[in-house]
């Protein structure tokens, strides 16, 4: 599972989120994304790594920017997937 952080200006309210999020779940395979307007960011998990330059114009397209992409691996299960035998 991978979990990569967008970066993203312009975005000012729980709309804009709502329209990242939308963007992002129609354009590409995820299991989960979350924005923040107040963070400046959209946070994805994906079971692989989402195309950088894809995922940049999908986001410019819809009129926001991106400042920064960071990828990094996470592991399924959550919070107790390491206490488990």
């Amino acid at each position: 599972m991978m979990e990569t952080t967008v970066k993203i200006s312009g975005m000012m309210c729980g709309m804009c989120e709502a329209h990242i999020n939308d963007t992002i779940r129609s354009r590409f395979n995820v299991k989960k994304v979350t924005s923040s307007h107040a963070k400046g960011q959209a946070v994805i998990r994906s079971e692989e790594p989402l195309d950088e330059a894809a995922l940049r114009e999908a986001i410019a397209k819809t009129g926001y920017e991106v400042t920064a992409v960071s990828v990094k691996p996470v592991e399924k299960g959550g919070l107790f997937a390491r206490f488990r035998s």
